[in-house]
């Protein structure tokens, strides 16, 4: 399935007043969009004034950012998605960087996205823009790469190109230990007690599916969570399921899929911005590895992880990570035991998948160990005293 992209404008809007931005966030994902937002508004509650432009998703526009580009609906993940829109991306990093560049935004802060945004901060050097290079505009990059999985010179390269990193995970400031780079754990906001999740578990509730919000791995991950539900439903007639997505394209393919399945009036399309206010309740949950897994662990959802990658993406991503990684799901990685099971390539099969939402129902202990591993989560994400917020930590540098 080809995925279309769109087109890029000859040059992207100058800020709407004269002078230069306050910040600039660029996040090239919905995950990086949605944290992006949460900053921005705690950014602008601490101070009003400031002008913030985006490169990045419509959660950001909401929060009070200058949407310049919507990133969020071509963003692209693996090796073999990347390359066949090389073209595409290129222009799209070269017109960052000059907006970048004409503009000169106090601060610019990359969010995720490394295979892009730190090519842009090399850029930035290079031409004499960033501080690290000479120049007066501070660079810093929320959420680390996974460098305790893969990559894990990048955190060299970082350290050469960036003011400073801020980390969701507490274990992750000792992966730049033997460098000089300031890094702060400024807390998952996800798991801060007045952020609202945009699930929640509830015992009478529908199952979620959730295959992601990138067209192509949807395309491969959602005929599987169908078949595994189809199976799972012929035993359980009552039950309903929910599929959240983040609009087009990935609506069109999930609607074309939904068609040819036999339980698919048992199947509900839902947009995930209409449950952003109201939660979206879920008694139990199959889900593709991301920034979901995480948000419905918070939230106590049981459940499993699928993932079923391009097979040339799957096998140099293994090559790349080895044994340095057990898990996939974070809420696993982070508690370091199987809080979700993964069924990962040949192993998500629909008999499996359908056997594992079956023990979230008729296994009490299920939802026991759901229930701690929750607690146990919240405890470890949240900022300790004397930590900042991601806000606080951004506006310090204005």
């Amino acid at each position: 399935m080809k995925k279309s992209m769109p087109d890029l404008p000859a040059a992207f809007p100058p800020p709407e007043k004269p002078g230069r931005p306050d910040i600039l966030f660029v996040a090239g994902e919905h995950s990086g969009d949605e944290l992006s937002a949460l900053a921005v508004r705690r950014l602008l509650a601490l101070r009003p004034e400031l002008r913030i432009e985006a490169f990045g998703g419509h959660d950001m526009r909401r929060a009070g950012a200058r949407l310049l580009f919507d990133m969020t609906t071509f963003s692209a993940v693996g090796l073999v998605e990347v390359l066949s829109n090389f073209s595409f991306y290129s222009a799209l990093f070269k017109k960052i960087l000059a907006w970048i560049r004409e503009h000169r935004p106090r601060v610019v802060c990359f969010v995720d996205f490394p295979g892009m945004n730190l090519r842009l901060a090399e850029a930035m050097k290079k031409e004499g823009i960033s501080r690290k290079g000479g120049g007066d505009v501070v660079v810093l990059h929320y959420v680390s790469p996974q460098i305790w999985a893969w990559k894990a010179k990048r955190r060299f390269k970082m350290e050469k190109l960036v003011d400073s990193l801020g980390a969701l995970f507490p274990f992750e400031l000792k992966c730049y230990a033997d460098t000089r780079l300031d890094v702060r754990f400024v807390g998952d906001p996800f798991a801060e007690p007045d952020y609202r999740l945009p699930v929640k578990y509830a015992a009478d509730a529908p199952v979620l599916l959730l295959p992601g919000s990138r067209p192509k791995p949807v395309a491969r991950i959602f005929p599987i969570l169908l078949a595994a539900w189809e199976k799972f439903h012929a035993s359980h007639p009552d039950k309903r399921a929910v599929v959240l997505h983040p609009g087009e394209p990935v609506l069109s393919i999930l609607r074309e899929l939904r068609g040819k399945s036999v339980a698919a009036r048992s199947v509900e399309l839902v947009p995930v911005d209409d449950v952003a206010e109201t939660q979206q309740a879920a008694s139990a949950v199959l889900m593709s590895s991301g920034t979901m897994s995480r948000t419905c662990s918070l939230a106590g959802i049981p459940g499993a992880i699928l993932y079923k990658a391009n097979p040339l993406t799957w096998a140099v991503g293994r090559a790349l990570v080895g044994d340095k990684v057990k898990y996939l799901g974070m809420a696993n990685i982070l508690l370091d035991r199987v809080v979700y099971p993964e069924f990962l390539q040949g192993d998500a099969t629909p008999d499996a998948l359908a056997a594992r939402l079956s023990a979230c129902f008729d296994d009490p202990a299920v939802l026991a160990r759901m229930r701690a591993d929750c607690d146990a989560l919240h405890a470890l994400l949240r900022p300790r005293a004397g930590d900042l917020d991601a806000a606080r930590w951004i506006a310090q540098f204005l």
